[in-house]
């Protein structure tokens, strides 16, 4: 099993500008195959957008995705990981934030992010939740 959090997330992570559209939000996530895209301000890390805040924050309220700043639907009140973090610190913060996903920094800048699934692949392979989350991306 892995110590740190560098050794189950996933790196590269996607980013865009607080002020940036939700329509570049949405393109990039389809693009990369994410569902989550970090929002950063000056490059560091300022708040997270969904697939699920986009429908549900913006789409579902009439907002206009053209329009809608990623700004005006993410989530800004952030836990975050550092890279040498511990695995158990990032289960820890994912019960007490009740999260599926957490960015990683360093600096404040991005560097990873930390999903359930990631932790469930390392700590619990046969579970169901591993198992999906290992599992090709639909088409």
């Amino acid at each position: 099993m892995a110590e740190t959090v560098k050794e189950v997330m996933s790196s590269d992570p996607q980013a865009v500008d607080a002020g940036a559209t939700l329509d570049e939000a949405a393109r990039l996530m389809k693009e990369h195959d994410v569902g989550p895209v970090l929002v950063t301000e000056q490059e560091k890390v300022t708040g997270i957008v969904t697939d699920r805040d986009i429908v549900v924050r913006a789409i579902a309220e009439g907002k206009s995705p053209d329009e809608t700043k990623v700004s005006d639907v993410c989530s800004a009140e952030l836990e975050t990981l550092s890279p040498d973090d511990s695995v158990d610190d990032a289960v820890q913060k994912m019960r007490q934030a009740k999260v599926r996903r957490l960015p990683v920094v360093d600096d404040g800048k991005p560097v990873g992010i930390v999903s359930i699934g990631d932790l469930a692949s390392d700590r619990d392979r046969d579970s169901v939740l591993a198992e999906i989350s290992s599992a090709e991306p639909n088409e």
